[in-house]
């Protein structure tokens, strides 16, 4: 059974993430771009209904999930079953690896992320937030990459804007601190 579905805490979160070092993307550029065609190829592939049995097969291997395919099949094809009655098909908050622009880089979830570091001490709280992430996403690269699989280049801006979470927190990329300052609890200490 399913108790909640994550995206029913935060709709479309990023769930998955390919990293590259940057001084290896410098030093190997063309094998950046393939590396990052054949991860979206892969994710194209994940998200094409007749495929999913396969990727379930694939995913229930010890050296992946290692869950039964009859688990796992079910919520690839957007199947949950609540456990209290309540069973959904064709759930709005299926698992998504390309649609909906699942595998973009947003500087937005860049930026919440790094707002949570520094809201659980992993960062300093002087931390130039739109530094770092400049410093880090490359969806300059993500961009090339799909353009030269020929997907297109991607959603219009590197921000989805603010988001809204389950219990209405919202988090707004231009203004980190202004989420901080509304959170209930705002540290460990």
């Amino acid at each position: 059974y399913t108790i909640t579905q994550t995206g029913e805490i935060w709709k479309e979160h990023p769930e998955k993430a390919f990293t590259m070092r940057a001084d290896w993307v410098k030093k190997n550029p063309n094998a950046s771009l393939r590396l990052l065609m054949a991860v979206q190829q892969a994710q194209k592939w994940a998200d094409n209904p007749a495929n999913a049995k396969e990727l379930a097969e694939i995913l229930s291997e010890d050296k992946y999930v290692k869950a039964s395919v009859d688990d796992l099949l079910p919520r690839l094809q957007g199947t949950v079953d609540y456990g209290d009655g309540r069973k959904v098909t064709n759930s709005p908050f299926k698992m998504y690896f390309w649609n909906n622009n699942a595998s973009f880089p947003y500087k937005s979830h860049d930026a919440w992320f790094i707002t949570e570091n520094i809201r659980w001490g992993y960062l300093p709280k002087n931390t130039n937030t739109n530094a770092l992430v400049k410093q880090v996403n490359r969806a300059d690269l993500w961009r090339a990459a799909a353009k030269a699989n020929g997907y297109g280049t991607g959603p219009a801006s590197d921000s989805r804007g603010v988001e809204v979470f389950f219990d209405g927190v919202k988090f707004n990329p231009a203004n980190p601190q202004a989420y901080l300052n509304s959170l209930k609890i705002k540290a460990l200490k």
